[in-house]
Formats: structure tokens, sequence, C-alpha cells
């Protein structure tokens, strides 16, 4: 699903050392654990086939999964939460 809704990368320059898809399905994993960002990437680093379904060789920094999160939510906030266009109340 989420390779229908997000672009593999967030941008033009990015380091594409991990999709977005993939990111976005760590951090789905955060939740189902309900841990920490430190917690998945331990979960992450000892499970390989985790690892193997998420087509990672390795495991990020528990930062990138950070950015990654908060930059998830401005988009999330930024398509939802826009103002409507003006009204006009000329008689």
């Amino acid at each position: 699903m989420s390779k229908q809704s997000l672009p593999a990368y967030s941008g033009k320059f990015s380091r594409r050392d991990f999709t977005q898809h993939q990111l976005f399905s760590m951090l789905a994993l955060k939740l189902f654990f309900k841990t920490d960002y430190r917690g998945i990437v331990e979960i992450l680093r000892d499970s390989s086939d985790l690892r193997r379904i998420l087509k990672i060789e390795r495991v990020p920094h528990y930062t990138t999964l950070q950015k990654a999160h908060a930059r998830f939510l401005k988009k999330q906030h930024s398509k939802n939460f826009s103002l409507p266009s003006p009204i006009s109340l000329d008689v």
C-alpha cells in the first residue's frame, strides 16, 4: 500500500540508502512491537527474516527513522490540514 501513495525517495538529491516504503514499513513495525526508535533498530538488527522481507541489507541508524517519521507527519499535516480557499463575501 505504501508504494501506491509514496514516491520511492523523499527528494531528488536524497541519499537513497532506504526507500520511503522501507522506512514507512519499519515505522509500522515500531508501532506493532510497541517500542521506540532504538528498540526497532535492535529488533531489525537481530532479525534476518525481517531484514529479508524489507529487502534491506543494513539497519538504519535510529535517527534515520526519527527524521523519516517527522517528514511523514509533516506531509500528512500539509495535506490534511490545509486551509480552504477564502470565500468572497461581496454582495
